[in-house]
């Protein structure tokens, strides 16, 4: 079989069987298909999708094109559950989440993703922290999450190695925001990471790729009824990203408001919500807790007893990041040489979410082109959410950037990006609606 007749098959909108599924998912992991061809399938499949059969087996396949991880022999005394989220810009939540659910009695085996069109990656803010290792081999993954109770890395090469490279084509090819290639990528990570439950954080709104809530009620369905076949029991929240999430946007930036967030110093009101919600997922889903408001207050109380920092701590040093981390994160996270501060007058009453995140790529903190070095210095700190009054006293947002060029581009387009009124608006709710499978 030619694989220029699997791209016919679905470019005419026909159901791939399950050979022309094969073929793809082999060929992504031995690299035999060529990138361009890669390309030309994923394009097909974004215009004219798959059904659930397709999705399933796509999902399953590239799940099992590497190594899938068991927990069933390490003797853990909690459950094994993860959460992923479908994607934002300022989404830090995962560095929040792992720690406080494992403080909490869960063991969070976390597979992350890099960045993904305008969206940032948690394994790139992960490597903003020196010497932290993403790629560890399996033995030291799982010695750090069965000793700590969680560890936050990258894929690797031997886990679900045709999504590691379906992903990278599907960043530069304006083919991510498809609902089965999407539930294929996160779930085929989950599975192959031997999961007992997950929760799924689904964005919805102008900076997630689901903008419409209806679209990420679909993909929320897509995911659960599709991890239900292959046996992980899946809880989603549909949760607001027509904003910046918290007041950081890149990658080390993001990791000192994480920081700053388990040192229970700053905990910006839509984050907080966004993380104890999900965190209290976890514990029901894995079973700890059946009582949404009382895993939310054991989740709370994590971060003000500083036991979820002091995970974190641990977290990073046994990774190879340094012990301190927690008390001193200044003196070791990357910092831009220019920063610039961006003064408005007016009450913000919308933001165009995906053009903040493209804004990041300019200023060299996302890619634009497979394996492309980022900056992981630059960013935006200080950024004032819709309903901020913005006057002398309260700015806009800081760039942070590598020079007075990028800083000077980077307030016109944050600029274009904010739209400024006379009357406060409607706040929108952050949590949009729970499902459970």
């Amino acid at each position: 079989m030619l694989f220029t007749d699997v791209i016919q098959r679905k470019r005419d909108g026909r159901e791939l069987s399950d050979e022309d599924i094969a073929l793809f998912v082999n060929g992504l992991a031995d690299e035999s298909i060529a990138a361009e061809q890669v390309a030309a399938l994923a394009m097909a499949i974004y215009l004219n999708s798959m059904n659930f059969d397709e999705t399933s087996k796509l999902t399953i396949a590239m799940a099992n094109s590497g190594t899938v991880l068991d927990w069933s022999t390490e003797d853990l005394d909690g459950p094994v559950v993860d959460k992923h989220s479908t994607g934002g810009v300022g989404d830090k939540v995962s560095f929040l989440l792992a720690p406080i659910a494992a403080a909490c009695g869960c063991y969070v085996p976390m597979i992350s993703g890099r960045g993904l069109g305008h969206t940032g990656g948690t394994t790139d803010k992960a490597e903003s922290i020196p010497g932290y290792n993403t790629a560890p081999d399996f033995a030291t993954f799982k010695k750090v999450v069965k000793s700590v109770g969680c560890a936050i890395i990258g894929q690797t090469a031997d886990l679900a190695p045709a999504d590691r490279r379906l992903y990278a084509i599907r960043d530069v090819t304006a083919t991510v925001a498809s609902i089965p290639l999407i539930t294929a990528s996160i779930l085929s990570k989950k599975i192959a990471a031997g999961l007992g439950a997950l929760v799924m954080d689904v964005k919805s709104g102008n900076g997630a790729f689901m903008e419409s809530f209806e679209r990420s009620e679909a993909l929320a369905h897509s995911i659960i009824n599709t991890a239900a076949r292959a046996g992980v029991s899946t809880h989603a929240l549909i949760t607001d990203m027509n904003e910046v999430l918290g007041t950081t946007a890149g990658n080390a930036l993001e990791i000192a408001e994480s920081i700053r967030y388990l040192r229970n110093e700053q905990r910006e009101h839509r984050l907080d919500d966004v993380v104890i919600a999900l965190s209290a997922e976890m514990l029901v889903a894995g079973g700890i807790e059946s009582n949404r408001e009382a895993a939310k207050q054991k989740c709370d109380d994590a971060v003000t007893s500083g036991k979820a920092a002091e995970i974190f701590g641990r977290m990073t040093a046994a990774l190879g990041g340094p012990a301190d981390i927690v008390e001193n994160y200044d003196r070791y996270l990357p910092r831009a040489p220019v920063t610039r501060p961006v003064h408005a007058e007016g009450i913000v009453s919308a933001v165009d979410t995906f053009a903040v995140g493209n804004a990041i790529i300019e200023l060299g903190g996302g890619r634009r082109m497979v394996g492309e070095k980022l900056d992981l210095s630059v960013g935006f700190t200080d950024v004032a959410s819709i309903g901020a009054r913005l006057d002398a006293d309260r700015l806009l947002a800081v760039i942070h950037a590598t020079t007075e060029a990028d800083a000077i581009e980077a307030e016109r387009n944050l600029r274009s990006a904010y739209t400024l009124s006379d009357e406060a608006p409607v706040p929108n709710p952050v949590i949009c609606g729970i499902l459970e499978g």
